[in-house]
């Protein structure tokens, strides 16, 4: 929501709506920025949320890019050089440049300058072995060391560095997964309805028609990663050059396909909060507090009211009503950790994604073929075992 542009696919709170409250932090990079980052959004947002406080209001960050949000509330990211522009055009991002490179090359400079970094990310996560790498080429520090020397700060944890705003408090707005499911494809529907492909025919037009024509199309960095985009990428390259019959095809390809990749992002972010906020370990984490939303026609009693008094009591300093949220967690979890499961031929990292693959359908399935080719090859062994022992006792009773 940061770039200007696809205001619906991008769901965009509308101008009426910001008349109610003052809203910070939408359509103002250029959408051909393509290095613009989470510490680019950091440093801004701090900033505000400083002149708020100063004006003696209270910010309300609003999710749910739960990552950005994390970048707020805790000392998790890690300054470089300062960037030469941020202008429209051509930049040079080292990072953009290091994910050109093969993913086998990332890890083998990755592991000469951190070793400790390159064991705890997968080797196909070409982003964060970058990553790594940029740090360390733009600070001369390892990027493992940078993030002990964070976790070793007072309030600091496995996860990062101390809490910034200790009075802060999370509203987490969930629901039922089928009626979330049907909602998300409503508003899918209702994105069409408001005129999303002529916004995306539109955009294409303005800044990807030619990128597509010198096959320099990136969907990796910048508005071009926004969901819903790419989804339509085959249709809206392909209208005017295909028979109708074809570009309805395409059409309902890509409608089905941002639904799909809609809900599945929804499930990632509920994981992030459960993952990141409720089980986060250390003292520093704020308190979060589940609004139920599953039936909209209990919004007054479920959300709005709850809402209201959870907050209020932080302002007035007394304990709320409501109970936060609660999730165990083990302490001596190892959320980056590196094991390699030779049966499925996979790289698995932490502790909790390691014991959920050991229980999946794939590594089960994959568990009992091995046991049955085992099984057989005793069998084979003891056949041939006995069949060699007649062998013997023939050969010696002959002369």
């Amino acid at each position: 929501q940061v770039y200007k542009g696809l205001d619906i696919i991008t769901n965009k709170v509308s101008l009426q709506e910001q008349r109610l409250c003052r809203h910070h932090m939408i359509s103002f990079v250029d959408p051909l920025v393509s290095n613009y980052t989470v510490v680019d959004f950091r440093d801004k947002a701090v900033a505000l949320i400083s002149y708020i406080f100063a004006r003696d209001k209270i910010p309300i960050v609003v999710g749910g890019t739960n990552y950005y949000i994390e970048s707020l509330l805790w000392k998790v990211l890690i300054n470089t050089k300062e960037k030469a522009s941020t202008a429209p055009g051509p930049v040079t991002d080292r990072k953009v440049e290091l994910e050109q490179l093969d993913g086998v090359e990332l890890h083998r400079r990755l592991s000469q300058v951190d070793p400790e970094m390159a064991a705890k990310v997968h080797p196909n996560d070409k982003r964060k072995m970058a990553r790594s790498l940029q740090v360390f080429e733009e600070t001369g520090i390892p990027h493992s060391e940078i993030l002990h020397q964070q976790q070793e700060e007072e309030g600091g944890g496995p996860l990062g560095g101390p809490l910034k705003y200790p009075h802060s408090c999370i509203l987490w707005l969930h629901a039922d997964q089928a009626a979330l499911d049907q909602r998300l494809e409503k508003r899918v529907d209702d994105m069409l309805a408001a005129g999303l492909l002529e916004e995306l025919r539109d955009f294409h037009r303005r800044y990807n028609q030619e990128k597509v024509a010198e096959n320099r199309q990136d969907y990796q960095h910048g508005i071009f990663q926004s969901i819903g985009f790419k989804e339509f990428h085959e249709y809206l390259v392909s209208e005017g050059n295909c028979s109708p019959e074809t570009s309805a095809l395409l059409l309902q390809k890509g409608i089905q396909a941002l639904k799909q990749v809609t809900k599945r992002y929804a499930r990632r972010q509920n994981k992030w909060v459960r993952n990141r906020f409720l089980r986060r370990p250390g003292p520093n984490v704020p308190p979060v507090y589940g609004l139920e939303v599953s039936d909209l026609l209990r919004w007054e009693e479920d959300v709005l009211k709850p809402a209201l008094e959870i907050v209020e009591s932080f302002i007035q300093g007394r304990e709320p009503p409501a109970e936060p949220l609660k999730m165990e967690y083990d302490v001596n979890e190892n959320k980056r950790s590196h094991r390699v499961c030779e049966l499925c031929d996979r790289v698995i990292i932490g502790d909790r994604e390691w014991a959920a693959h050991t229980r999946s359908k794939s590594h089960l399935h994959h568990l009992k073929k091995r046991r049955k080719l085992e099984a057989a090859s005793r069998a084979a062994e003891s056949e041939g075992g006995s069949g060699g022992t007649e062998t013997r006792g023939e050969d010696s009773s002959s002369p």
